[in-house]
């Protein structure tokens, strides 16, 4: 399997899926605004999300992708593999029903655990707490999603599993559209829309497997040996998800604590941070994981590290100008995107703010997703739970520490900061196990990459200053000024990047050679 090409089925379809999800935030922001309404709703949606990237996705995937991909390439092929994805399922179903009902019975102390700070207002927590029973469905049909996301991504076939997102944000989008009066009303309408989303991506998911030829029947619960073995490996992994996920539900308890509108401000401000981090590291860890896994149970561990390698720089390529972009153009990016309506020019001032500050962690968030299948490919999920475990203590830490003098300002700075620190642990492990490690090469090339990199922010930062009337100007103007900055900081980073050698110019140069005699 080609890794750009992988990368680039994944990452683009993934790219349609965030300009839907731009869209859906775009209406939002104007309907909603940084309302008790919609601080209400993101909570709401927040709490099946988090539980989604605990059980349905990172964790499970971890487990589930190496071990059907040793039996896919096994002397069972894709009936044992087959099979084994029935006995996880059998398992795994009454689980996530057995929760969700626990989780629907029990709401009101949940959500006062996670949000004590709405239990002031009653209204605002009523509110929450209804709104949250209606999304938290979405957690048992997205778990199954990531099922057959990963027996599709096994069999390298991963289109389906990179625009399935695309639905949940078409369906919450036509709620907007179809109850467009703000407040309480919509906030309902969202909520369902959730769920109605979860029903579209599973339906499309279940078909893409049906097609690829696995189609999963349901048997009776019974821990196989195959089970086990799954368990063994997702449990672990799941603890590390968990430590995480905790984290990402203590930023939540801090900023219900802090003035009304700081989930709004850190929701939007978040959602720019996850597009670069959805195209490129989300993808490049779905492509590799398969590839490691299936060259370290070949008994190729150099081979492993080469495809980490190649990701490394790939993902350092794309993902640093991002970065950079985003802290220096936060500002007009999130007035051009958000304001209007219900969201003032103060409200999209606080949401650049946060944005200039989460960003600095985007390239650890990033290179999170290429060193981790490092460990998952060698089932070893134990490591990433005792780095997790260190970074959910120094993110309490430093939200005690920061948040009461800067706000919502010092949320976002440990968020950053946290990230680094679970991206260098992790590498300084695998690098000391002889794993994987930067070469110098590498190191150069990334190197360059940042000069290239600096080149572009000086040329944005000189623009924005230049053209500040134009951001300050209509809704036209704002988007015309920040699509012309996207441009242009494009055309000046990968130009730099290619006279400086930030890039494998061979490598470009053999891929345009194959279009080319493709083409005649």
């Amino acid at each position: 399997m080609n890794l750009t090409r992988a990368i680039g089925t994944i990452g683009g379809l993934t790219m349609i899926s965030r300009i839907f999800g731009f869209a859906r935030e775009m209406l939002m922001s104007r309907i909603m605004g940084a309302s008790g309404a919609a601080d209400a709703f993101l909570v709401a949606f927040r709490l099946p999300n988090t539980f989604r990237r605990l059980f349905g996705e990172g964790a499970f995937s971890a487990g589930f992708v190496p071990l059907f991909s040793q039996r896919l390439h096994g002397q069972g092929g894709i009936e044992d593999a087959r099979k084994f994805s029935e006995e996880v399922l059998a398992v795994f179903l009454p689980t996530l029903f057995l929760f969700t009902l626990v989780f629907e019975i029990a709401m009101p102390a949940f959500v006062w655990a996670i949000a004590s700070g709405y239990a002031d207002e009653p209204a605002k927590f009523a509110l929450t707490v209804s709104l949250t029973r209606i999304t938290f469905p979405y957690l048992l049909l997205i778990s199954l999603v990531s099922l057959f996301s990963g027996v599709l991504n096994s069999l390298t076939k991963f289109a389906a599993a990179a625009f399935a997102p695309a639905l949940l944000n078409v369906a919450m989008l036509g709620a907007l559209i179809l109850v467009p009066a703000g407040g309480v009303k919509t906030a309902y309408a969202l909520a369902i829309g959730v769920t109605v989303g979860g029903v579209f991506q599973l339906a499309l998911l279940w078909n893409g497997a049906r097609r690829a030829g696995i189609s999963l029947r349901l048997r009776r619960p019974r821990i196989t040996p195959g089970v086990r073995q799954f368990f063994v490996v997702v449990i672990p992994a799941t603890l590390g998800a968990g430590v995480y996920q905790i984290s990402q539900l203590i930023d939540t308890f801090f900023a219900t604590r802090l003035p009304e509108g700081s989930m709004s401000f850190l929701n939007y401000s978040d959602r720019l941070n996850q597009l670069p981090l959805s195209v490129i590291g989300t993808a490049l860890g779905t492509a590799i994981l398969p590839q490691i896994s299936r060259f370290i149970a070949r008994g190729e561990p150099d081979e492993a590290a080469k495809v980490q390698g190649q990701a490394v720089e790939l993902s350092m390529l794309l993902c640093l100008p991002a970065a950079l972009a985003l802290a220096v153009v936060a500002g007009p990016l999130c007035a051009a995107l958000f304001q209007g309506g219900k969201f003032t020019a103060h409200d999209a001032m606080v949401t650049g703010n946060v944005l200039a500050i989460i960003v600095a962690g985007l390239p650890a968030y990033v290179l999170v997703k290429v060193i981790t299948p490092g460990f998952y490919a060698r089932e070893d999920t134990k490591t990433p739970v005792k780095t997790a475990a260190i970074v959910l203590i120094a993110n309490i830490v430093l939200n005690f520490a920061l948040i009461p003098l800067f706000g919502i300002y010092g949320l976002a700075f440990a968020i950053a900061a946290c990230s680094w620190l679970n991206c260098l642990m992790l590498y300084a492990i695998l690098r000391a196990r002889g794993h994987f490690r930067i070469e110098g090469w590498l190191w150069g090339r990334i190197a360059r990459q940042i000069a290239a990199g600096l080149v572009m922010a000086a040329v944005l930062w000189a623009l924005r200053m230049a053209f500040a009337d134009w951001f300050a100007g209509s809704v036209g103007k704002r988007m015309i000024s920040v699509m012309a900055l996207v441009g242009i900081g494009g055309i000046v980073y990968f130009g730099a990047a290619w006279l400086f050698g930030g890039m494998d110019k061979e490598a470009i140069r053999l891929l345009t050679r194959r279009r080319r005699k493709k083409e005649a």
